[in-house]
């Protein structure tokens, strides 16, 4: 297994953050983060994930190590953030999975750049997440007092109680504190503004939808919405809340390679 990493140009003089690793002949799995976390959320998955797949990890703008572009972003700069990964790196076509605001960029690819994606796999994730000035408000407030003040309430809907007291908690509340309270806020701004649910049936790929049962961010419901609105997917539950792939690692390990294999 190799592994290799950089930074990729965006159209607009963006660096994105991106590692690449597994064998240099299996087909691509591209991986995209939740928002508030990076690429290292995919730790769990990768041992099993790279066995079979070229695995390329990327940090999600305003995330870990890659740009923290000034003032709101929209799903579609997010979306274009990933064409143009690939294009950077040669790549033309890419299986991919994405956790909640990961997912909403995959949704974002299946509708407006479906020939770059094979087979996709969205993860606790929606095609709505209102009401608008809810996210509003959650922006105003990480770019007045940092992401401290809204640390315990976002671990709060990240993890069931019984995994709340965790080591991978505390791992994954040490990268929500260090997240830029800019980049955070901008990609707040993405979800602030989303709503795909009159266009995500157009998505005619193969898709598997992941839900939690125990997710009070992206409810049940709203996988199963996306379940019956995208012809011909796969819907798979479990006792998780939204982190599902930290809270029950090889389960989700074991869905997806089941899914794209």
């Amino acid at each position: 297994m190799t592994q290799s990493s950089g930074l990729a140009a965006m159209n607009d003089g963006a660096a994105i953050a991106w590692t690449l690793e597994g064998p240099e002949d299996g087909p691509v799995l591209l991986l995209s983060n939740s928002l508030g976390t990076s690429s290292a959320m995919w730790q769990p998955q990768l041992p099993a994930f790279a066995a079979r797949y070229r695995v390329l990890r990327y940090d999600t703008r305003g995330h870990g190590q890659s740009a923290v572009s000034l003032g709101d972003y929209g799903l579609d700069r997010l979306g274009r953030d990933v064409v143009d990964l690939l294009d950077a790196l040669g790549l033309d076509q890419v299986d991919f999975c994405g956790l909640s605001l990961g997912g909403m960029t995959g949704q974002w690819l299946g509708v407006f750049a479906p020939d770059r994606v094979r087979r996709l796999v969205l993860a606790n994730t929606s095609a709505f997440m209102g009401p608008p000035t809810g996210w509003q408000d959650r922006m105003n407030r990480v770019r007045r007092e940092g992401m401290a003040a809204i640390a315990d309430a976002v671990i709060a809907r990240w993890f069931t109680p019984a995994f709340a007291s965790t080591p991978a908690t505390a791992e994954v509340l040490e990268t929500l504190l260090k997240t830029d309270p800019a980049g955070y806020a901008g990609c707040c701004a993405a979800i602030r503004d989303m709503d795909l649910r009159r266009i995500v049936s157009l998505i005619d790929r193969p898709t598997l939808v992941i839900s939690g049962v125990q997710d009070p961010a992206t409810p049940p419901e709203h996988a199963e919405f996306l379940h019956q609105a995208i012809t011909g997917s796969t819907l798979v539950s479990f006792d998780a809340s939204h982190l599902s792939n930290i809270e029950q690692p090889a389960a989700f390990a074991e869905a997806v390679l089941e899914f794209l294999d």
